[in-house]
Protein backbone atom coordinates (compact mmCIF):
# COMPACT_ATOMS: atom_id res chain seq x y z
CA UNK A 1 0.00 0.00 0.00
CA UNK A 2 2.28 2.71 -1.25
CA UNK A 3 1.06 3.78 -4.68
CA UNK A 4 1.37 7.56 -4.69
CA UNK A 5 -0.62 7.55 -7.91
CA UNK A 6 -1.50 10.87 -9.47
CA UNK A 7 -0.39 12.96 -6.49
CA UNK A 8 0.91 16.29 -7.82
CA UNK A 9 4.26 17.73 -6.83
CA UNK A 10 3.38 20.46 -4.37
CA UNK A 11 5.32 23.70 -4.00
CA UNK A 12 6.67 24.73 -0.59
CA UNK A 13 3.36 25.76 0.96
CA UNK A 14 4.70 25.67 4.54
CA UNK A 15 7.75 27.08 6.24
CA UNK A 16 10.37 24.35 6.13
CA UNK A 17 12.33 25.62 9.12
CA UNK A 18 15.38 23.80 10.42
CA UNK A 19 13.90 20.32 10.07
CA UNK A 20 11.80 19.77 6.95
CA UNK A 21 9.90 16.49 7.13
CA UNK A 22 7.22 15.07 4.84
CA UNK A 23 3.72 14.24 6.03
CA UNK A 24 4.34 10.50 5.75
CA UNK A 25 7.70 10.77 7.54
CA UNK A 26 6.05 12.72 10.36
CA UNK A 27 3.45 9.98 10.84
CA UNK A 28 6.18 7.34 10.75
CA UNK A 29 8.07 9.21 13.49
CA UNK A 30 4.93 9.32 15.64
CA UNK A 31 4.28 5.61 15.11
CA UNK A 32 7.85 4.74 16.03
CA UNK A 33 7.82 6.95 19.15
CA UNK A 34 4.51 5.42 20.26
CA UNK A 35 5.81 1.87 19.87
CA UNK A 36 9.18 2.62 21.49
CA UNK A 37 7.84 4.43 24.55
CA UNK A 38 4.54 2.67 25.29
CA UNK A 39 4.58 -1.15 25.44
CA UNK A 40 0.78 -1.18 25.25
CA UNK A 41 0.79 0.14 21.68
CA UNK A 42 -0.18 -2.26 18.90
CA UNK A 43 -0.16 -1.34 15.21
CA UNK A 44 -2.18 -3.36 12.75
CA UNK A 45 -4.16 -2.99 9.58
CA UNK A 46 -4.46 -3.89 5.94
CA UNK A 47 -0.95 -3.56 4.52
CA UNK A 48 0.70 -2.57 7.81
CA UNK A 49 3.67 -4.87 7.11
CA UNK A 50 3.78 -4.27 3.37
CA UNK A 51 7.33 -3.51 2.11
CA UNK A 52 6.17 0.00 1.17
CA UNK A 53 4.62 0.42 4.61
CA UNK A 54 1.29 2.22 4.06
CA UNK A 55 2.67 5.19 2.13
CA UNK A 56 5.88 4.90 4.15
CA UNK A 57 4.23 5.41 7.53
CA UNK A 58 4.80 1.87 8.86
CA UNK A 59 7.80 0.80 6.82
CA UNK A 60 9.99 -1.64 8.75
CA UNK A 61 8.17 -1.24 12.06
CA UNK A 62 7.26 -4.94 12.13
CA UNK A 63 10.95 -5.82 11.81
CA UNK A 64 11.97 -3.40 14.56
CA UNK A 65 9.22 -4.14 17.09
CA UNK A 66 8.17 -7.64 16.15
CA UNK A 67 5.09 -9.08 14.50
CA UNK A 68 3.29 -9.45 17.83
CA UNK A 69 3.10 -5.66 18.03
CA UNK A 70 2.96 -4.70 14.34
CA UNK A 71 1.00 -7.03 12.10
CA UNK A 72 -1.10 -7.36 8.96
CA UNK A 73 -4.74 -8.42 8.94
CA UNK A 74 -7.30 -9.87 6.51
CA UNK A 75 -9.67 -7.72 4.47
CA UNK A 76 -12.37 -7.82 7.14
CA UNK A 77 -13.05 -4.25 8.26
CA UNK A 78 -15.77 -4.96 10.84
CA UNK A 79 -13.78 -7.81 12.36
CA UNK A 80 -10.49 -5.94 12.72
CA UNK A 81 -12.24 -2.87 14.13
CA UNK A 82 -13.93 -5.07 16.71
CA UNK A 83 -10.56 -6.56 17.60
CA UNK A 84 -9.21 -3.04 18.07
CA UNK A 85 -12.09 -2.18 20.41
CA UNK A 86 -11.40 -5.31 22.44
CA UNK A 87 -7.70 -4.43 22.69
CA UNK A 88 -8.55 -0.94 23.93
CA UNK A 89 -10.96 -2.26 26.55
CA UNK A 90 -8.33 -4.52 28.11
CA UNK A 91 -5.70 -1.78 28.42
CA UNK A 92 -3.84 -1.82 25.12
CA UNK A 93 -3.37 1.21 22.87
CA UNK A 94 -4.26 -0.03 19.38
CA UNK A 95 -3.53 1.95 16.22
CA UNK A 96 -5.68 0.48 13.47
CA UNK A 97 -4.96 1.38 9.84
CA UNK A 98 -7.80 1.38 7.32
CA UNK A 99 -5.85 2.46 4.22
CA UNK A 100 -8.99 2.90 2.15
CA UNK A 101 -11.44 5.14 3.95
CA UNK A 102 -14.29 3.95 1.69
CA UNK A 103 -14.41 0.58 3.44
CA UNK A 104 -14.75 2.10 6.88
CA UNK A 105 -18.44 1.90 5.99
CA UNK A 106 -18.15 -1.83 6.70
CA UNK A 107 -16.94 -0.98 10.22
CA UNK A 108 -19.48 1.74 11.04
CA UNK A 109 -21.40 -0.42 13.50
CA UNK A 110 -18.21 -1.15 15.44
CA UNK A 111 -17.08 2.48 15.37
CA UNK A 112 -20.33 4.36 15.82
CA UNK A 113 -22.53 1.94 17.78
CA UNK A 114 -19.83 0.37 19.92
CA UNK A 115 -16.62 2.40 20.34
CA UNK A 116 -18.23 5.85 20.21
CA UNK A 117 -21.03 4.99 22.64
CA UNK A 118 -19.13 2.90 25.18
CA UNK A 119 -18.48 5.72 27.67
CA UNK A 120 -22.11 6.83 27.49
CA UNK A 121 -23.51 3.34 27.88
CA UNK A 122 -21.45 2.42 30.94
CA UNK A 123 -21.77 5.45 33.15
CA UNK A 124 -18.59 7.26 32.08
CA UNK A 125 -16.47 4.57 33.77
CA UNK A 126 -14.40 3.60 30.73
CA UNK A 127 -13.72 4.84 27.23
CA UNK A 128 -12.33 3.10 24.17
CA UNK A 129 -8.90 4.61 23.37
CA UNK A 130 -8.80 3.18 19.85
CA UNK A 131 -6.89 5.12 17.18
CA UNK A 132 -7.98 4.67 13.57
CA UNK A 133 -5.90 6.03 10.70
CA UNK A 134 -7.53 6.20 7.28
CA UNK A 135 -6.58 7.67 3.89
CA UNK A 136 -9.13 9.58 1.82
CA UNK A 137 -9.80 10.84 -1.70
CA UNK A 138 -8.32 10.28 -5.09
CA UNK A 139 -5.28 8.26 -5.96
CA UNK A 140 -4.71 6.68 -9.37
CA UNK A 141 -8.09 6.73 -11.08
CA UNK A 142 -9.77 5.21 -8.04
CA UNK A 143 -13.26 6.16 -9.19
CA UNK A 144 -16.51 5.71 -7.26
CA UNK A 145 -15.57 3.14 -4.63
CA UNK A 146 -12.02 4.22 -3.74
CA UNK A 147 -12.09 8.03 -3.82
CA UNK A 148 -14.44 9.01 -1.02
CA UNK A 149 -13.94 11.11 2.09
CA UNK A 150 -16.08 10.08 5.07
CA UNK A 151 -14.97 12.70 7.60
CA UNK A 152 -18.38 14.40 7.59
CA UNK A 153 -20.17 11.10 8.17
CA UNK A 154 -17.89 10.15 11.06
CA UNK A 155 -18.11 13.58 12.67
CA UNK A 156 -21.89 13.21 12.90
CA UNK A 157 -21.61 10.66 15.71
CA UNK A 158 -21.16 11.77 19.36
CA UNK A 159 -18.19 10.14 21.07
CA UNK A 160 -15.81 10.04 18.09
CA UNK A 161 -12.90 12.43 17.75
CA UNK A 162 -12.36 13.22 14.05
CA UNK A 163 -9.06 14.87 13.12
CA UNK A 164 -8.15 16.19 9.66
CA UNK A 165 -4.49 17.30 9.90
CA UNK A 166 -3.08 19.30 7.00
CA UNK A 167 0.47 20.00 8.21
CA UNK A 168 3.11 17.34 8.89
CA UNK A 169 3.54 18.95 12.32
CA UNK A 170 -0.11 18.28 13.20
CA UNK A 171 -0.06 14.82 11.61
CA UNK A 172 2.65 13.77 14.08
CA UNK A 173 1.38 15.69 17.10
CA UNK A 174 -2.24 14.56 16.68
CA UNK A 175 -1.25 10.91 16.46
CA UNK A 176 0.82 11.22 19.62
CA UNK A 177 -2.09 12.97 21.37
CA UNK A 178 -4.41 10.15 20.30
CA UNK A 179 -2.03 7.48 21.62
CA UNK A 180 -0.90 9.11 24.87
CA UNK A 181 -3.79 11.33 25.99
CA UNK A 182 -7.11 10.55 24.30
CA UNK A 183 -9.46 8.28 26.23
CA UNK A 184 -12.11 7.95 23.55
CA UNK A 185 -11.85 6.71 19.94
CA UNK A 186 -9.95 8.93 17.51
CA UNK A 187 -10.24 8.75 13.74
CA UNK A 188 -7.40 10.50 11.92
CA UNK A 189 -8.15 11.32 8.30
CA UNK A 190 -5.13 11.55 5.96
CA UNK A 191 -5.51 12.80 2.39
CA UNK A 192 -3.42 10.72 -0.02
CA UNK A 193 -2.09 13.80 -1.78
CA UNK A 194 -0.63 15.18 1.47
CA UNK A 195 1.87 12.37 2.14
CA UNK A 196 4.65 14.13 0.24
CA UNK A 197 3.93 17.62 1.62
CA UNK A 198 6.92 18.95 3.58
CA UNK A 199 6.88 21.16 6.65
CA UNK A 200 8.86 21.95 9.77
CA UNK A 201 8.48 19.16 12.34
CA UNK A 202 10.00 19.07 15.81
CA UNK A 203 12.16 16.13 16.77
CA UNK A 204 11.05 13.63 19.39
CA UNK A 205 7.75 13.46 21.22
CA UNK A 206 5.34 16.39 21.33
CA UNK A 207 1.57 16.66 21.58
CA UNK A 208 -0.84 18.70 19.45
CA UNK A 209 -4.19 19.39 21.07
CA UNK A 210 -7.08 19.29 18.58
CA UNK A 211 -10.02 21.65 18.55
CA UNK A 212 -8.68 25.10 17.68
CA UNK A 213 -8.36 26.05 13.99
CA UNK A 214 -5.15 27.80 12.96
CA UNK A 215 -4.68 30.87 10.79
CA UNK A 216 -1.86 29.97 8.41
CA UNK A 217 -2.06 33.03 6.17
CA UNK A 218 -3.15 36.47 7.31
CA UNK A 219 -5.52 38.44 5.09
CA UNK A 220 -8.28 41.03 5.15
CA UNK A 221 -10.66 40.38 2.24
CA UNK A 222 -12.07 36.87 2.52
CA UNK A 223 -11.86 34.03 5.05
CA UNK A 224 -11.04 30.69 3.43
CA UNK A 225 -11.38 27.68 5.73
CA UNK A 226 -9.70 24.55 4.40
CA UNK A 227 -10.41 20.97 5.44
CA UNK A 228 -7.42 18.65 4.93
CA UNK A 229 -6.25 19.03 1.31
CA UNK A 230 -8.71 21.89 0.98
CA UNK A 231 -6.04 24.03 2.63
CA UNK A 232 -3.70 23.30 -0.30
CA UNK A 233 -6.35 24.41 -2.78
CA UNK A 234 -7.00 27.57 -0.77
CA UNK A 235 -3.31 28.45 -0.53
CA UNK A 236 -2.77 27.95 -4.25
CA UNK A 237 -5.80 30.09 -4.98
CA UNK A 238 -4.44 32.78 -2.63
CA UNK A 239 -1.33 33.04 -4.81
CA UNK A 240 -3.57 33.76 -7.80
CA UNK A 241 -5.72 36.23 -5.89
CA UNK A 242 -2.69 38.16 -4.67
CA UNK A 243 -1.97 39.23 -8.24
CA UNK A 244 -5.44 40.83 -8.31
CA UNK A 245 -4.90 42.70 -5.04
CA UNK A 246 -7.17 40.36 -3.04
CA UNK A 247 -5.80 39.16 0.30
CA UNK A 248 -7.53 36.03 1.61
CA UNK A 249 -7.08 34.81 5.17
CA UNK A 250 -6.49 31.04 5.16
CA UNK A 251 -7.57 28.93 8.15
CA UNK A 252 -6.68 25.26 8.64
CA UNK A 253 -9.62 23.65 10.44
CA UNK A 254 -7.29 20.90 11.84
CA UNK A 255 -10.06 18.89 13.52
CA UNK A 256 -13.81 18.52 13.10
CA UNK A 257 -14.47 16.92 16.50
CA UNK A 258 -13.57 18.65 18.75
CA UNK A 259 -14.05 22.06 17.09
CA UNK A 260 -14.00 25.56 18.53
CA UNK A 261 -15.41 27.96 15.95
CA UNK A 262 -14.33 31.26 17.54
CA UNK A 263 -11.17 31.70 15.45
CA UNK A 264 -13.24 31.51 12.28
CA UNK A 265 -15.91 33.87 13.61
CA UNK A 266 -13.30 36.52 14.46
CA UNK A 267 -11.77 36.21 11.01
CA UNK A 268 -15.15 36.61 9.31
CA UNK A 269 -15.88 39.67 11.44
CA UNK A 270 -12.73 41.16 9.89
CA UNK A 271 -13.21 40.04 6.27
CA UNK A 272 -17.00 39.89 5.95
CA UNK A 273 -16.75 36.86 3.67
CA UNK A 274 -16.57 33.11 4.33
CA UNK A 275 -15.64 30.25 2.04
CA UNK A 276 -15.14 26.64 3.21
CA UNK A 277 -13.11 24.32 0.96
CA UNK A 278 -13.84 20.63 1.54
CA UNK A 279 -12.40 17.63 -0.38
CA UNK A 280 -15.65 15.76 0.35
CA UNK A 281 -19.18 16.20 -0.94
CA UNK A 282 -20.84 19.54 -0.29
CA UNK A 283 -24.36 18.27 0.41
CA UNK A 284 -24.84 17.53 4.14
CA UNK A 285 -21.08 17.92 4.62
CA UNK A 286 -18.62 19.37 7.11
CA UNK A 287 -18.56 22.64 5.17
CA UNK A 288 -22.28 23.06 5.86
CA UNK A 289 -21.73 22.58 9.59
CA UNK A 290 -18.92 25.13 9.70
CA UNK A 291 -20.95 27.72 7.81
CA UNK A 292 -23.98 27.07 10.03
CA UNK A 293 -22.02 27.52 13.25
CA UNK A 294 -20.46 30.79 12.04
CA UNK A 295 -23.82 32.17 10.86
CA UNK A 296 -25.41 31.24 14.21
CA UNK A 297 -22.69 32.93 16.26
CA UNK A 298 -21.62 35.94 14.19
CA UNK A 299 -23.91 38.94 13.51
CA UNK A 300 -25.50 38.67 10.07
CA UNK A 301 -24.71 42.33 9.50
CA UNK A 302 -20.98 41.52 9.09
CA UNK A 303 -21.48 39.51 5.89
CA UNK A 304 -20.65 41.37 2.71
CA UNK A 305 -21.54 38.32 0.60
CA UNK A 306 -23.34 35.02 1.28
CA UNK A 307 -21.06 32.26 2.63
CA UNK A 308 -19.92 29.72 0.03
CA UNK A 309 -19.16 26.00 0.28
CA UNK A 310 -16.71 24.51 -2.21
CA UNK A 311 -16.76 20.74 -2.48
CA UNK A 312 -17.65 17.79 -4.65
CA UNK A 313 -20.95 17.47 -6.55
CA UNK A 314 -23.73 15.13 -5.51
CA UNK A 315 -22.72 12.12 -7.57
CA UNK A 316 -19.96 9.51 -7.29
CA UNK A 317 -16.48 10.04 -8.66
CA UNK A 318 -16.33 9.03 -12.34
CA UNK A 319 -13.56 6.78 -13.61
CA UNK A 320 -12.96 8.60 -16.88
CA UNK A 321 -13.53 12.32 -16.32
CA UNK A 322 -11.89 13.25 -13.00
CA UNK A 323 -10.52 16.39 -14.63
CA UNK A 324 -13.98 17.91 -14.84
CA UNK A 325 -15.31 16.38 -11.61
CA UNK A 326 -12.84 17.90 -9.13
CA UNK A 327 -12.63 21.60 -8.39
CA UNK A 328 -9.27 23.34 -8.80
CA UNK A 329 -7.59 26.42 -7.29
CA UNK A 330 -8.66 28.46 -10.33
CA UNK A 331 -12.29 27.60 -9.54
CA UNK A 332 -11.83 28.85 -5.98
CA UNK A 333 -10.25 32.01 -7.36
CA UNK A 334 -13.25 32.65 -9.63
CA UNK A 335 -15.66 32.17 -6.71
CA UNK A 336 -13.61 34.52 -4.50
CA UNK A 337 -13.65 37.23 -7.18
CA UNK A 338 -17.43 36.90 -7.39
CA UNK A 339 -17.71 37.15 -3.60
CA UNK A 340 -15.59 40.31 -3.63
CA UNK A 341 -18.20 41.86 -5.89
CA UNK A 342 -20.84 41.06 -3.28
CA UNK A 343 -22.53 38.37 -5.36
Amino acid sequence: MGNWGTAPKLPDLLELGERPVTYSEAIYEAMRIALATNPAVRVFGEGATDPLGTYGTTKGLDKEFGEERVFDVPLAEALITGIGIGMALVGLRPILIHPRNDFLLLAMDQLCNQAAKWRYMFGNRIGVPLVVRSAICRGWGSAAQHSQALHSTLAHFPGLNVLVPFTPYDAKGFLLWAVFEAEDPVVIIEHRWLYKLSGDVAQGKYICQPGIPKIIRQGKDITMVGISYGVVDALQSATQLETLGIEPEIIDIRSLKPLQIEVICKSVEKTGRLMVVDPGHTLFGASSEIVSQVVEKAPLSIFKAPPVRVGLPDFPTPASSEETYYFKPKDITAIAIKMMKGA
